[in-house]
């Protein structure tokens, strides 16, 4: 009674008192179940970016086919269109005096 009578805890509504509870049941709760997750969603992370590193690297080390020795081939690399945006005719610019 003296610490409520100190405190001034008469006036506090009883809902008020619940919902910070429930908060902080909340927030502890999911920081427990958080920190027992962690490791196997860690595990997770890691296993998923392994198999994306296998995969780039298995497609980055195909070789090309072998061509029989003698066996000429000519690659074509395509020309670029130059773009049509001429700005205009450039002019010289001369300050005033």
């Amino acid at each position: 009674m003296v610490l409520c009578v100190f405190l001034n805890l008469e006036f506090i509504p009883m809902a008020f008192i619940k919902t910070i509870l429930i908060i902080l049941l909340v927030y502890y709760g999911l920081k427990f179940i958080f920190r027992l997750a962690s490791p196997y969603l860690m595990k997770y992370i890691q296993t998923k970016a392994g198999q994306k590193f296998e995969q780039a690297f298995e497609n980055n080390n195909k070789q090309p086919p072998a061509k029989a020795e003698g066996e000429i081939t000519i690659e074509k690399v395509p020309k670029q269109k130059k773009s049509s945006n001429e700005v205009g005719e450039y002019i010289d610019f001369e300050e005033l005096d």
